[in-house]
């Protein structure tokens, strides 16, 4: 029962490294019975109108990313946190066909799994922003500026998240207050790092 969705067959035509890798997922998920959408620019799955997997690919390896993989009993030990910074999402990466040929029966059981989860409604436990470390160059500078302060923690907890883990990563305190610097007036604006 494949429904391969005309609007985003473009992604699988234009798609000049990973093209075969690509196909091949879309089928064996496709065979699971999911709804193919294009969501940020790549091929999502869904069930329910709820997000299961999506196919993506990068310059070393492509993906197929399960949005609540760390709900899923990875038997396999396939599964992927892409960085210690995501919670919900895992990725089981591949650099070749034969690897996707080699795992279809225990992909389609992942994505079967996936679905129970969604039927189930269960839920990731996200950690709370306040349980995430502030760069100390980040500190000083919410302590020094009263209005930074506020309207930091005006800000949605996904947003003082992102500043955190922006702040957080350079190894160098110099590169790290460099960051803060920047974005000073985007707080200071009620905005997010993205936005």
């Amino acid at each position: 029962m494949k429904r391969m969705n005309p609007k985003v067959d473009f992604f699988f035509t234009r798609a000049k490294k990973w093209q075969e890798e690509f196909e091949k997922l879309r089928m064996i998920i496709l065979d699971c019975g999911l709804t193919e959408e294009l969501k940020w620019g790549v091929p999502c799955y869904t069930f329910g109108k709820r997000n299961i997997v999506l196919i993506h690919g990068f310059r070393e390896y492509c993906a197929l990313l399960f949005f609540k993989g760390a709900l899923l009993k990875d038997a396999k030990g396939i599964l992927i946190q892409q960085t210690k910074n995501v919670q919900a999402a895992r990725q089981v990466r591949f650099t070749n066909v034969r690897e996707i040929v080699k795992l279809k029966p225990i992909l389609k059981a992942y994505i079967y799994e996936a679905i129970e989860v969604e039927k189930a409604g269960l839920k990731v436990s996200f950690r709370k922003t306040s349980d995430f470390i502030i760069p100390e160059e980040f500190q000083n500078k919410l302590d020094k500026i009263s209005a930074l302060k506020t309207a930091f923690y005006a800000l949605t907890p996904g947003r003082q998240r992102a500043y955190i883990f922006y702040f957080s990563q350079p190894k160098q305190s110099k590169t790290r207050e460099s960051r803060v610097e920047k974005c000073v007036r985007q707080i200071l604006n009620g905005k997010g790092l993205n936005d």
